[in-house]
């Protein structure tokens, strides 16, 4: 068995253990891969890590840029002070905890074509909201993780679909037995057990049916004793703004950009352009109604983009790692490790904790399943598994691993979204995430005799 395997897992426990214990996220996982480059690369790992950041930043150009633009229609919106005329108006409809966290989800799972514009948008449209509501950011960035992928895949015409789709028909035992690989996705979506668990959890957290658990519990305590939304820890992700008491705003110029998002975003899933365009409209919108000038309309811009720096750096982070982990077989080693207690009963329970575990150690969900799946299905064709139940343990321990890892790109962007530290996002969700974990665990395990 490769040794190598073994210590990517002593470096993701060391990142894990070091993070949670000091809340310094992006610091550890700059320092787990500069740990893996030592034991890759020898006397030349500075300069091949220096190397694997600069890849890393040039592949994932579209994801800095979609963040950025993100952060500058943020400023554009708040500046002209548009998001005023919003907020106006939907607190007429979140007159309390319940309506406001419920109003939350149901816009989740109407953004479903993209988990990243599902997180962004309605970060963007509800944290004003919660604020006047006085319900913790740690709550919002709950529903907006929560929401994200695991909508996403329940639906067959989102990008989590197309993803997975074309994935499984590749492999023969799909090829053999299904019309298309859309048609395997959709016959594996009822058995999707963590995200369809996951959904329930939630919404039983918004009627106040799911009790208030670990950390989550304390941010509720610490809004009711001390007023604040957000911990002294998450202070500098919020930067002052100018006191807006008494002032109002025009809710057609929230609309009408945040209109333009999402129709684009829904109709080409081209999540750049459709931000690019809705930056376009405001500036088409503000400067002839005298909200801004082209000075200030820039300089939002700028400042916009500059303040989701900290999301830039820590998935920087979070790739790298994933490099590293890569290089040095983590996943040969788990798989390998898994093979004596393999059976075709056990296949599908064992396939999504497996994958659940991978993805998060590594932070990539999508990297890990497309790593997978060439190896699990083949080994379900020659256990005798049943394939639409371990393409479904696939799917779950994707979004599963996306959901409970705290430096995958979903949480990073959920709590940036919510304006809160990553750290502090994962923490108050994880009971709710093994709380769905450990049902569609069991749900595995007892489809597989079943079935």
């Amino acid at each position: 068995m490769n040794s190598s395997g073994l210590v990517a897992i002593g470096i993701i426990t060391l990142v894990i253990i070091g993070a949670v214990t000091t809340r310094h996220c992006a610091e550890f996982l700059f320092l787990g891969s500069a740990l893996g480059a030592v034991v890759l690369y020898g006397k030349e790992s500075l300069t091949t890590w220096c190397g694997i950041m600069e890849e890393v930043v040039a592949e994932n150009a579209w994801l800095w840029l979609v963040c950025g633009l993100f952060g500058s229609l943020i400023a554009l919106l708040q500046a002209s002070r548009s998001t005023l005329g919003f907020t106006g108006l939907i607190e007429r409809i979140c007159t309390n905890e319940k309506k406001t966290l419920l109003t939350a989800f149901i816009m989740g799972i109407l953004l479903f074509v993209d988990d990243y514009l599902n997180v962004l948008t309605i970060g963007v449209c509800m944290k004003d909201v919660f604020d006047k509501r006085k319900l913790p950011r740690e709550s919002l960035a709950f529903l907006l993780d929560s929401t994200g992928a695991p909508v996403c895949v329940l639906l067959p015409f989102s990008t989590w679909a197309v993803f997975y789709a074309a994935l499984f028909y590749k492999e023969t035992i799909i090829a053999e037995n299904f019309a298309s690989g859309m048609d395997a996705y959709i016959r594996a979506i009822p058995y999707s057990f963590y995200p369809i668990i996951a959904l329930i959890v939630v919404f039983l957290f918004c009627i106040g049916v799911m009790p208030k658990l670990g950390t989550m519990k304390t941010a509720y305590e610490r809004v009711e004793k001390t007023g604040k939304v957000y911990s002294d820890e998450s202070r500098e992700l919020n930067p002052e703004m100018p006191s807006a008491q008494g002032q109002t705003g025009d809710i057609r110029m929230f609309l009408i950009p945040m209109g333009v998002l999402v129709v684009v975003g829904v109709i080409t899933t081209d999540i750049l352009l459709a931000v690019v365009l809705a930056i376009v409209v405001c500036l088409v919108l503000y400067l002839p109604a005298k909200l801004m000038n082209l000075d200030s309309f820039f300089y939002s811009m700028v400042k916009g983009f500059g303040d989701m720096l900290p999301v830039f750096f820590m998935l920087v982070g979070a790739f790298m790692l994933q490099r590293m982990c890569s290089g040095l077989q983590l996943t040969e080693y788990l798989i390998e490790l898994s093979r004596p207690i393999l059976s075709a009963q056990l296949f599908p329970a064992i396939c999504f904790l497996l994958l659940g575990v991978l993805a998060f150690v590594t932070g990539s969900n999508w990297g890990m399943s497309a790593v997978v799946i060439p190896i699990f299905l083949p080994m379900c064709a020659s256990l005798g598994a049943d394939p639409v139940l371990t393409m479904a343990a696939i799917i779950s321990g994707g979004a599963f691993g996306s959901h409970a890892c705290f430096y995958t790109d979903a949480t990073i962007l959920a709590a940036g979204s919510a304006g809160i530290s990553n750290m502090e996002h994962s923490l108050s969700q994880f009971p709710y995430v093994m709380i769905a974990a450990g049902l569609s665990f069991a749900g595995y395990a007892a489809a597989g005799f079943l079935m």
